[in-house]
């Protein structure tokens, strides 16, 4: 298992899985616990007891994790266009709009088996999705439907969910135990989420995506 400590760090912390060393991991003094902050778009998988924090308005979050082995990650992903989502999310017809969601899933499946997970011992916890974003799709919803859609065609059954509302979550995930915490955000947090969504939302709209990933 390739590891390595990431020299910036101020405070040795756990080592990670080499390929995160972009994600920024700080000690939350409140939790007292290493945490590794992702962006959307990004995701990050734990094998030292750490946790992973994000902020999820239109966006969606699987939380995943071999409950056996406590190796688990999250990521964060939003659909790339604004159409209503359709469940044959594998055919070409909806290919481009379900991109971003299939990449996000796989690499974060993929990576967690690479470590030595499996997937018949996987603890599944969905949250985000929240009609944040004014426009005239719900794209909240879209993105709750495509994992959802997505784990039952991989036979994955999801433990708990916290989808869906009008409102931004801050989640912290603890891939160790499996334990969520989720606040749901309101005033001048709704508003920054909101700016923040929709620069991703411009940005992969105009990048397609590259490359294929197969679950093994």
């Amino acid at each position: 298992m390739l590891l390595q400590r990431r020299a910036s760090d101020k405070v040795p912390g756990p080592e990670f899985i080499r390929g995160f060393e972009h994600i920024k991991r700080y000690w939350d003094e409140k939790l007292g616990v290493f945490t590794a902050k992702i962006l959307p778009g990004e995701f990050y998988v734990s094998v030292n007891g750490e946790a992973i924090t994000t902020v999820l308005g239109s966006c969606v979050s699987a939380c995943i994790r071999d409950k056996i082995k406590n190796i688990g990650g999250m990521n964060h992903f939003m659909l790339p266009v604004q159409t209503n989502y359709s469940d044959n999310w594998g055919s070409s017809k909806v290919s481009n709009s379900t991109r971003y969601g299939n990449w996000a899933m796989e690499h974060l499946i993929n990576e967690i088996i690479k470590h030595g997970g499996k997937k018949e011992n996987f603890e599944i916890k969905i949250i985000g999705g929240g009609r944040v974003l004014d426009t005239m799709t719900d794209i909240g919803q879209n993105n709750v439907k495509f994992v959802m859609d997505y784990l039952k065609q991989e036979g994955l059954s999801v433990a708990s969910k916290d989808v869906g509302d009008i409102y931004p979550r801050k989640v912290v995930y603890f891939p160790d135990t499996g334990k969520v915490l989720v606040k749901k955000l309101r005033d001048r947090a709704t508003q920054t989420v909101e700016i923040v969504e929709k620069r991703y939302f411009e940005s992969i709209a105009k990048q397609p995506a590259s490359g294929e990933v197969e679950l093994f």
